[in-house]
């Protein structure tokens, strides 16, 4: 491994290191269901999907913890991390002012590594939540914190015709954001004219920062990633409604609508003019319906609106999930789901699945994994205790 791969790899676990949450959940329970949760999460995990959820408890529940929740997921699907490692190897020793350093063959390779690179990145996601929920008949309270961050490694390649210009220009960028949240989820059962629903509101504070760092591939130095930061904090809400009939549910969330667009430091192109990368913060608003009994349960979120997030980057999100889960004696959890990103066309779908231990009803581990294909896949885990 090259010492540039080694420092992408540390970029993406500094920057996530204090990251943080924006309308991501990071729960192994929906995730392994397809990242559903409009109307079939738990009063625990509310805050995470629909804010009315919390109100929505066993008549046995008191109290619960789910500490902690952690997920990590990663995209490189055109393989941008081993060109970038190729690249370098190809430069490792070239002497662009010595002709006997390189033959016509490594000037062709190191052509077509670039070309192959164009317009190509890689992303890295990682989370962690906790929360404690105090359900009752009042106004049901969860209070939360979560942390998340996407991480974006990109390439820039130089414009110049000659093969060894263009290759000692390009660069190669970093960006991340990272978001830290914290807040309470209260959400209150009514009757409405013989319906039963309930209604439910997050305010939360959010801290969040980017962090940028953009190097060539042979001349970085990885202190300087926090060199080039931004941090600020802002207030927040999500809001949320579920109407149930028996096991019959359908729901509607609106999360962060609050706008911001959030800008990172200035970074210089390969061309040498200067850019920054803006991080647009849109409400999200998510319908889902289901059927969710003591034993089973089959559900679909819909997101209505697309998160378009970096302007730089095709990163925009529409999602259409879909999962089911069976309880065995509630002891044993199998789950399984199916999501596809609409924003864009001919994507893969995310194939997820996760099992559920809860021995005894005294505590609940949760696992799950996510796969696109060979190069996106993902992983996650819970743990849950409620009295």
């Amino acid at each position: 491994m090259t010492k540039l791969r080694l420092s992408i790899a540390i970029v993406f676990t500094l920057t996530s290191s204090y990251s943080t949450a924006a309308s991501y959940s990071v729960d192994a329970r929906g995730d392994a269901m397809g990242g559903v949760g409009v109307v079939s999460a738990s009063y625990l995990t509310a805050p995470f999907y629909n804010p009315a959820m919390g109100a929505i408890y066993r008549r046995n529940d008191d109290a619960g913890m789910l500490l902690p929740g952690i997920g990590i997921a990663y995209n490189d699907q055109n393989k941008l991390v081993d060109n970038i490692d190729k690249m370098a190897d190809l430069l490792e020793g070239i002497d662009v002012n010595d002709s006997s350093s390189y033959t016509q063959e490594n000037i062709d390779e190191l052509d077509a590594v670039m070309n192959d690179m164009e317009g190509d990145n890689a992303r890295v996601e990682l989370g962690a939540v906790a929360a404690f929920g105090i359900p009752n008949p009042y106004i049901s309270t969860t209070i939360f914190g979560k942390a998340y961050a996407e991480s974006f490694v990109a390439a820039d390649i130089s414009a110049s015709d000659d093969t060894l210009d263009k290759a000692t220009e390009s660069k190669v960028n970093a960006v991340s954001i990272a978001f830290l949240e914290a807040g309470a989820s209260l959400a209150k059962y009514q009757t409405v004219f013989g319906q039963h629903m309930s209604f439910g509101v997050t305010p939360k504070i959010q801290r969040i920062n980017t962090y940028i760092y953009s190097a060539s591939v042979d001349n970085y130095d990885i202190k300087d990633v926090f060199e080039n930061s931004t941090s600020e904090s802002t207030f927040n809400f999500d809001i949320g409604a579920l109407w149930f009939y028996g096991p019959f549910r359908v729901g509607v969330a609106g999360t962060n609508l609050i706008s911001r667009d959030i800008e990172t430091q200035v970074i210089t192109t390969s061309s040498g003019s200067s850019s920054t990368y803006t991080y647009q913060l849109r409400p999200q608003y998510t319908i889902g319906a289901g059927f969710v009994a003591d034993y089973f349960s089959l559900s679909a979120d819909y997101d209505v609106t697309e998160d378009k997030r970096f302007d730089q980057f095709d990163d925009n999100t529409q999602w259409l999930r879909v999962g089911m889960e069976i309880d065995i004696m509630r002891q044993l959890q199998l789950r399984a789901g199916y999501k596809l990103n609409l924003a864009y066309e001919d994507n893969d779908g995310t194939i997820t699945g996760g099992i559920g231990l809860s021995p005894l009803g005294l505590f609940e581990i949760d696992l799950a994994v996510s796969y696109t294909n060979e190069d996106s896949m993902g992983a996650y885990a819970n743990f849950l205790a409620t009295y």
